[in-house]
């Protein structure tokens, strides 16, 4: 089958690979949408590991249940791209996201897991969740970075009432900022390099405005106003900014992944009693909450969807996606169209 593999840097080759067998405890999906995710944009940037199928947000149906009786041929379904251990205490404690285990054979993100660039692949079965047939497919493949939004947010613990920065303006940066407003944020500024894309926040509804971070003087007028500022860029620039914008006594959720040290002036993070939590991914029954609230319509996620393409497309997707010009924001990949 045709998938889509990481060759070098900003480089992918279209490649024949076999298409996984059937297996007890892995879940054969037919997948019918992927998301390109911001973090994978490191590995395209840096070009390893080579060989990596990428795509850690998907929806698709079963092909083959793998001896999951609750499952049955044909159910659409999507995943957590995790692999916890399940006996350390974090497993144990439900935090499954610390396991140190989690990522090592992740789905899209390790090497022996292939992600949804792909027609088809295969996946822990107790990873797996029935979708709602109240759900699109395009809403089942943003299930994943609702929730770490949605993780985000509750890591933040906003107030009625709080005045939140969202620090870059990707998928999870409006996540986070639909969930602030949701959560009862007077008002949600996203600040972003790409002005394209900072209005779009705007445009979308989910930010009261947008600040310029190239603006020096329109950031400093921002110093200490914000109750809760959330970091999704993952850059040494960003990750100052947050510490200059965030009020005395309040905190700051990193949620942007960076490959390299992150440098930043710590006087201020002493200074200002400044709380700052590191977030990844969610907890499984946050995963479970998104679906919930997805197809309850609780929450409108489709609207970030720029654009679906085929595999054909995913290069030049991602060189867009990287220009710092473009102002789409979720494009889906549907790995079985051609």
């Amino acid at each position: 089958m045709k998938s889509v593999v990481i060759k070098g840097k900003r480089e992918f080759e279209i490649k024949n690979i076999d298409e996984p067998e059937k297996m007890t405890g892995k879940v054969l999906i037919k997948v019918h949408k992927t998301g390109i995710c911001g973090s994978d944009l490191h590995y395209f940037e840096l070009g390893e590991p080579k060989g990596l199928i990428m795509g850690h947000e998907y929806s698709g149906e079963v092909l083959d249940n793998g001896g999951r009786e609750d499952l049955k041929i044909g159910d659409r379904v999507t995943a957590l791209p995790l692999s916890p251990c399940g006996h350390c205490d974090a497993c144990l404690s439900g935090n499954i996201h610390y396991c140190p285990e989690t990522w090592a054979h992740a789905s899209g993100l390790s090497l022996d897991n292939p992600g949804g660039l792909e027609p088809m692949l295969s996946v822990r079965s107790d990873m797996v969740f029935k979708l709602p047939d109240e759900m699109s497919d395009e809403e089942g493949a943003l299930v994943e970075p609702t929730a770490v939004g949605y993780h985000a947010i509750n890591l933040a613990n906003i107030d009625v009432g709080d005045e939140v920065l969202i620090i870059g303006s990707g998928v999870i940066g409006l996540m986070c900022a639909m969930f602030a407003k949701k959560s009862g944020a007077s008002h949600v500024i996203v600040s972003e390099v790409n002005e394209a894309r900072g209005e779009e926040a705007v445009n979308l509804g989910v930010a009261d405005g947008f600040v310029n971070a190239k603006d020096e003087e329109a950031m400093r007028s921002y110093i200490n106003h914000f109750d809760k500022v959330i970091e999704c860029c993952g850059n040494s620039q960003a990750v100052n900014s947050a510490m200059d914008l965030v009020k005395p006594g309040g905190k700051v959720i990193l949620v942007g992944v960076s490959m390299l040290p992150i440098n930043f002036n710590s006087i201020q993070t002493v200074m200002k009693e400044i709380t700052v939590i590191g977030a990844i991914a969610y907890k499984k029954e946050e995963f479970a909450k998104c679906i919930s609230m997805i197809a309850n319509k609780e929450i409108e996620v489709t609207r970030f969807i720029s654009k679906i393409v085929t595999l054909e497309d995913v290069q030049e997707c991602y060189e867009e996606l990287t220009s710092g010009t473009s102002n789409s924001i979720k494009i889906l990949v549907d790995p079985n169209k051609n």
